[in-house]
């Protein structure tokens, strides 16, 4: 069988496995991505899988540099890339993606370890001007709520309905009431 024929093959395969997971993604014919952990976590990342002219023959070139994983720190990188190696190395000539794939997710606590629950700017080159935005806001506190008295919140409660609701007509105007204090057109004052 030679290299494109394993290639579709395993195509196929990795299609009937992950169908339906949606961490799994086939973005070309020899490009692959699995996300580990939970969407937009910090302690999660993106492995990228794409495979060469001769894979299964040689092993197929892994990059952890996408955007998503601007968070992770360069030591967490590195130990998944080795790891990806040393297990794609046991399977040279062999379709070996599934088992990558598979080999990550059993490793993956051991893996993020060392990646910190929150993002150090002096640990990490690159940062967008959304992250500096979102470290900002993070820093601000939130306003202070006014506090009301045992005897607001009662007069509040009272003012509602069962649904939390005002009654019905309570903004309607007194139509009497209202003119007689403002008096009609026809109303002259006397002539003296």
């Amino acid at each position: 069988m030679s290299n494109s024929e394993l290639q579709d093959e395993e195509r196929e395969v990795l299609q009937s496995i992950y169908d339906g997971d949606t961490q799994f993604k086939e973005v070309s014919p020899k490009i692959f991505h699995y996300k580990y952990g939970e969407n937009e976590s910090i302690k999660s990342f993106l492995l990228e899988i794409e495979w060469t002219e001769n894979y299964p023959e040689e092993l197929p070139k892994i990059n952890l540099d996408t955007f998503y994983n601007k968070h992770v720190v360069p030591c967490v990188k590195e130990k998944i890339r080795e790891l990806v190696i040393e297990q794609g190395t046991q399977f040279l000539g062999m379709s070996m993606t599934y088992s990558l794939f598979e080999a990550v997710k059993e490793k993956f606590e051991e893996l993020i370890v060392v990646q910190p629950d929150k993002i150090d700017p002096s640990s990490i080159e690159r940062l967008t001007i959304s992250d500096d935005v979102e470290i900002a806001q993070d820093s601000k506190k939130a306003p202070k709520k006014e506090q009301l008295t045992k005897a607001q919140k009662r007069r509040q409660w009272n003012r509602l309905d069962n649904k939390g609701e005002k009654p019905r007509g309570w903004n309607w105007v007194d139509i009497v009431k209202h003119l007689s204090q403002t008096g009609s057109k026809d109303d002259k004052p006397p002539a003296s």
